[in-house]
């Protein structure tokens, strides 16, 4: 294993001060396309129409050094970026951990280093492989080229949607004139990419994210996929929910989250618990995903560290794993675990902080693992894992530990974790989140059917759920988005969108000192830097400011 790094130094992850100069192409400089050398290649058209989805996990994609960069998961990676940004995932210094820069506002977000590069370089990386296919089929797609060019026009469009939310300094509601990111598509020259300003959010989500979800709904229409690794009608349907939402365009999006709902049913409590296929295996919830193969590079590669497994799973067996041999946990914030009632089976996901009352009155390391064995016996089937996890983080504690993403393979995963229990699926959308969607949307053009729907949501996971009336309709539906999408990439797109602050310094936190802070409104962090060979390059294109880290835990919070 890799281990290169200290928490408190909060620089860059695997490297000290690595420009960004150093590497050979910056997107999105050289992302246009050269459709005739594309077009040239044998098979290109099918070849580019995978890429679009199959370069999301597997590969090393930011620089291609298998050791150098944890981090370099593809896709589920950025889930993780975004959300140790907030509150909701506390980290720890175990000197390992390989999402520092994220979490402590480290030095590396900033234009002139390489972390600042990597969503940039990523990022306009599919989005030109997206290009390429609108390209070869050209205006009107015939029927060989039409499901490429509705896939291509589905991705293109969640990759800026992600893209838009990362930069803008402002959500879409109140700031349409907010910037953005430039836009580069199909028909982006290299010269005019070198005078490209950074759309607005109008633009980009009503110019080109919206245009290219009714393309792709259109191409779709009678597309059958084999599985939720490609987008079909209910993904597209999904994203223009999401797109709605982000722009608080309510009746879009309630119609298009009922829309997608369509053939799908909510994860049961044995599916979601479930100890071998939880959060690794899709089912009749998943709507999108990504997976990693076994024969991938960030499977085989590097003992399998990068990899999401290694950074969420922690039942194995073996010594691999960050998350377990490193010690290097993303447990759920203190204070939102106490929040989520017993009788709430998601709380099942998160090891309850009384087991470490329990384990303190243990005499002996048999009567330790005894404790811990009774404890889990109903959320695991491997609870020496589990102490051994807990042994080797920095607190030492159970409390907040994450049993939500399961490994695969069953006993064979729990045993063998790079070759077997770090092949899982991940999930990139789900019918719960279209639920919420609906949810919300319904309520804020009706508070009362709002709150029916929302109601009728949670009693799925809790029967006993009360409606929480000293907060807001839409801090309800925020504090359900928190628990049921906990860890699935949303808490900084929600963060942004709710126009919120964070808060980590309170009594009992879990936060580590040094990086308990409390904020008024949404962390500039939060805000992404462009990087700065772009800038260099394109003369229109303006950045964001480079975050500065607080200087001091803030004052304690009383809830």
């Amino acid at each position: 294993m890799k281990k290169t790094i200290k928490f408190a130094a909060a620089l860059l992850i695997g490297t000290s001060l690595l420009s960004t100069g150093c590497l050979e192409e910056t997107f999105p400089q050289q992302g246009t396309v050269t459709v005739d050398q594309a077009g040239d290649a044998p098979n290109a058209f099918n070849n580019f129409v995978t890429a679009c989805t199959s370069t999301l996990a597997g590969e090393f994609l930011y620089a291609g050094n298998t050791n150098m960069y944890p981090y370099d998961f593809g896709y589920p990676s950025f889930l993780l970026q975004r959300d140790v940004m907030g509150q909701d995932i506390a980290l720890e210094d175990t000197g390992y951990e390989q999402f520092t820069t994220w979490y402590t506002c480290g030095v590396g977000l900033g234009p002139d280093y390489a972390i600042c590069q990597v969503p940039w370089t990523i990022y306009y990386g599919w989005i030109k492989n997206c290009n390429v296919v609108i390209s070869l089929a050209g205006e009107k797609p015939d029927e060989e080229h039409i499901v490429g060019a509705g896939i291509a026009h589905a991705m293109r469009a969640f990759y800026y949607m992600d893209l838009a939310r990362m930069y803008a300094p402002q959500t879409y509601k109140g700031h349409e004139d907010a910037p953005t990111v430039p836009i580069v598509t199909e028909k982006t020259t290299n010269a005019e990419a070198t005078n490209n300003p950074r759309a607005t959010n109008k633009e980009i989500w009503e110019e080109l994210i919206l245009k290219d979800l009714d393309k792709a709904e259109s191409y779709l229409a009678d597309y059958k996929r084999t599985d939720q690794t490609t987008p079909d009608l209910s993904v597209v349907y999904g994203l223009k929910a999401r797109a709605y939402l982000t722009m608080e365009k309510w009746p879009e999006a309630e119609e298009y989250a009922k829309k997608a709902q369509e053939g799908y049913t909510m994860m049961t409590e044995a599916e979601y618990l479930d100890h071998d296929k939880g959060f690794n295996t899709p089912n009749n919830s998943w709507m999108f995903m990504t997976k990693y193969d076994a024969e991938d590079p960030n499977i085989t590669l590097n003992d399998g560290d990068s990899s999401w497994g290694s950074q969420m799973m922690i039942e194995i067996t073996t010594s691999n794993g960050y998350a377990h041999g490193a010690g290097t946990v993303k447990r759920i914030d203190a204070h939102l675990l106490e929040t989520i009632p017993q009788t709430d089976w998601r709380r099942k996901c998160f090891i309850d902080p009384e087991l470490d009352e329990l384990v303190a009155e243990a005499q002996t390391v048999e009567e330790l693992n005894k404790i811990v064995a009774d404890y889990l016996s109903d959320v695991s089937s491997y609870p020496e894992t589990i102490t051994s996890t807990a042994q080797a983080s920095a607190s030492g504690a159970f409390g907040g530990l994450s049993l939500k993403f399961r490994l695969g393979g069953g006993d064979a995963g729990h045993s063998n974790a790079q070759f077997v229990g770090f092949v899982v699926a991940v999930p990139l959308m789900r019918v719960e989140e279209m639920k919420l969607i609906e949810a919300e949307a319904a309520g804020m053009q009706d508070e009362g059917r709002g709150k029916t729907l929302l109601e009728a949501f949670a009693k799925t996971r809790d029967p006993q759920y009360s409606y929480n009336d000293l907060q807001s309709f839409r801090d309800n539906v925020w504090w359900q988005r928190r628990v049921e999408l906990w860890g699935e990439g949303f808490a900084t797109f929600d963060i942004k969108r709710f126009e919120k602050g964070i808060t980590r310094s309170y009594a009992g936190t879990n936060h580590p000192k040094g990086y308990r802070w409390n904020t008024d409104g949404v962390p500039d962090w939060m805000n992404l830097c462009i990087v700065g060979t772009e800038v260099n390059f394109n003369q229109a294109c303006t950045n964001n400011p480079t975050p500065i880290q607080p200087t001091e835990d803030s004052p304690e919070k009383v809830w």
